[in-house]
């Protein structure tokens, strides 16, 4: 399968003779996003950094679907899993106590294209529990945001990865020239990572150790 990132947390999932996934399209601030057709569009969170799905196209297999929560779907050979990612409720007291926004809650995606298990972690801004990640069940290649703000912070995202170790970590949410790869990196004990215009990958081909992937965002 090929995963394309279009910035933010759009990423575009293909498989030839399957269905192709586009998630969390925005509303971008200089212009739409760029001309992306799809048979189904995910929302993890209903905010226009997430949730312009009437700015994707259909493709030649008809109206786009939308799913915008928690279910599982089964759509032209792909597994379509939503999971309800709620902060833990002492954290979000706390945080009101101290007058710091609490984490909000959203709806993680995992794309299952014969097999082979893509996780988009979407606007997840907080470390999941145990729970919240085994209902994820295997991960094969992870896609989650870095950035902190409204969204993880490297350090939260190097132990997410640690507790659900995929085979592959595609980092989002970052603006260039933030340090905040580097940071992330360091959280994961590691100096580098390769860089791709976007990235191909089947089942047979997944790395023993977890390989991060940094992908060239295409506006």
């Amino acid at each position: 399968m090929e995963i394309t990132w279009h910035a933010q947390s759009c990423f575009r999932l293909t498989e030839r003779n399957l269905l192709t996934v586009v998630t969390d399209p925005y509303q971008a601030q200089n212009g739409d996003l760029p001309k992306l057709k799809a048979d189904v569009v995910t929302v993890s969170r209903d905010t226009a950094a997430h949730n312009n799905t009437s700015g994707v196209l259909s493709t030649a297999r008809g109206e786009t679907r939308v799913i915008d929560g928690p279910g599982e779907y089964e759509m032209g050979g792909v597994f379509i899993t939503g999971v309800a990612m709620r902060p833990d409720k002492k954290k979000t007291a706390e945080a009101a106590a101290g007058n710091t926004p609490p984490a909000h809650k959203c709806t993680v995606y995992s794309f299952n294209y014969d097999g082979l298990n893509v996780v988009h972690l979407g606007s997840l801004a907080f470390v999941p529990s145990q729970t919240q990640i085994d209902a994820l069940e295997t991960v094969h290649v992870l896609i989650l945001p870095i950035g902190g703000g409204d969204y993880l912070n490297p350090s939260q995202a190097a132990e997410v990865v640690s507790l659900i170790e995929p085979n592959i970590v595609i980092p989002m949410q970052y603006a260039e020239g933030q340090d905040v790869v580097g940071k992330f990196l360091k959280g994961m004990g590691l100096s580098e990572a390769k860089a791709h215009e976007s990235l191909k990958i089947s089942r047979s081909a997944l790395p023993e150790d977890t390989q991060v992937i940094l992908l060239e965002a295409k506006k």
